[in-house]
């Protein structure tokens, strides 16, 4: 039985159209981000919607709207022609593109909303902990990821979820007070923040209660009430579905640990591609103020456009984070370190390879993208692979550039 939602561009449209695509996605790989042109024409399946008179009112396109855009001029015209890479270098031999330093002006506001948020909203650190937030830079982070962004409102949209990943990563799994012990409990509290319980009357006001007993979980439950307010309910339970594969990957991994195995290295990618950036790549639509539709989001064309971003992004983490992680106390996994074990390779043959590794997944997602493009060329695909490559190139940009953080091996 023929599909009756999407299908490739009708035979009878211009070749132009489906030229388009692949040549706007080589734009956005090899640039800053910039507003996508229509195509020659737009094909009559893309689901448009209620039309006619008296349907304005069930629009479902967003609830909330967020404020006009800023006076911040256009990043694709206010941006320098290359970056200034004024801190860090990168790692030799690694595949990325280079982006613009990051608006200065929406990062000092993001990092003040931001701070204000963290210490006065959800109190989400103690004062002995201020310079480690500050030095995360997420402010810069986000900005680089989101220039399209039309207002700091919207960058605030990422920014809080960003920041609430990161409580929950750092005090229930990691670097301060996490565990394995017990994770899965803890996970599962704090995702009803995201993704609420709906009881009776005699259990709820107990567990309403429990979403501001930690710092992660009222982290989570603030941002995403942010998010929903601003997103449309595909928008909201998309993120939602992406954070419950980022909760099982963190499970996965704890799992290992507790039994001290070593994956090998295809179970190490496997869990990387739900322990991954993936969240934040996939609301590049939100953060922009525009929708890309649930149906041509769930395309699986699109589905391994979005998974090879996360497990290329996530693997730089690996990679500048390499030597962070083999100073802290205990064994962390890394690509490398799963390298050197299950290949028998020396540290930095094994790093190399991770290298090898991580490029080969850059270069797949840009194949996988400019096909998505050439194939479904309509404004918000094209837009979203376009803030998805963004991303993945803005998230280069910070690891590159955080300093603070992260400092690359004596392997050249």
């Amino acid at each position: 039985m023929p599909d009756p939602g999407l299908s490739p561009l009708p035979a009878h449209l211009p070749a132009a159209a489906a030229r388009l695509g692949a040549d706007v996605l080589a734009q956005v790989l090899t640039g800053p981000a910039a507003e996508a042109p229509a195509p020659p024409a737009a094909p009559r399946w893309i689901p448009g919607g209620p039309s006619g008179l008296g349907t304005a009112s069930v629009s479902l396109a967003r609830p909330a709207p967020l404020p006009v855009p800023d006076t911040v001029p256009d990043p694709a015209e206010a941006a320098p022609a290359a970056p200034s890479a004024a801190e860090g270098r990168p790692i030799p031999g690694l595949y990325f593109h280079p982006v613009p330093d990051p608006d200065p002006v929406r990062v000092d506001e993001v990092s003040r909303r931001i701070k204000d948020w963290a210490v006065d909203e959800v109190q989400l650190f103690p004062d002995e902990w201020e310079g480690q937030f500050d030095g995360f830079s997420v402010g810069r982070y986000m900005v680089a990821c989101h220039p399209d962004a039309p207002t700091v409102d919207h960058l605030m949209l990422a920014t809080r979820l960003m920041v609430a990943e990161n409580a929950v990563d750092d005090c229930y799994c990691e670097d301060h007070g996490g565990s394995p012990i017990g994770l899965g409990g803890r996970l599962l509290m704090a995702h009803t923040a995201l993704d609420p319980v709906h009881t009776t009357p005699e259990y709820a006001p107990a567990w309403a209660d429990s979403l501001g007993s930690d710092a992660p979980r009222r982290a989570y439950r603030s941002a995403m009430d942010y998010f929903v307010r601003a997103a449309s309910p595909s928008q909201a339970d998309r993120f939602r579905h992406d954070m419950a594969r980022l909760h099982m990957g963190y499970l996965a991994e704890a799992a290992w640990a507790e039994t001290d195995h070593v994956p090998e290295v295809w179970e190490y990618l496997a869990m990387r591609q739900f322990n991954n950036f993936r969240p934040c790549p996939t609301i590049t639509d939100s953060v922009g103020g525009y929708e890309l539709q649930a149906d041509l989001h769930a395309r699986p064309e699109m589905q391994r456009v979005i998974a090879l971003a996360g497990n290329a992004t996530t693997i730089v983490n690996d990679l500048y984070s390499y030597t962070k992680e083999l100073s802290s106390p205990g064994v962390h996994l890394n690509l490398p370190v799963v390298l050197a074990e299950r290949e028998k390779l020396s540290e930095r043959d094994a790093y190399l390879k991770a290298i090898e590794v991580h490029n080969d997944l850059m270069r797949a997602f840009e194949a996988a993208a400019a096909d998505v493009a050439a194939t479904f060329a309509v404004p918000t695909v094209l837009r979203f692979l376009k803030g998805v490559a963004t991303w993945v190139d803005g998230n280069h940009y910070w690891h590159q550039t955080n300093t603070f953080r992260y400092s690359l091996p004596d392997f050249w």
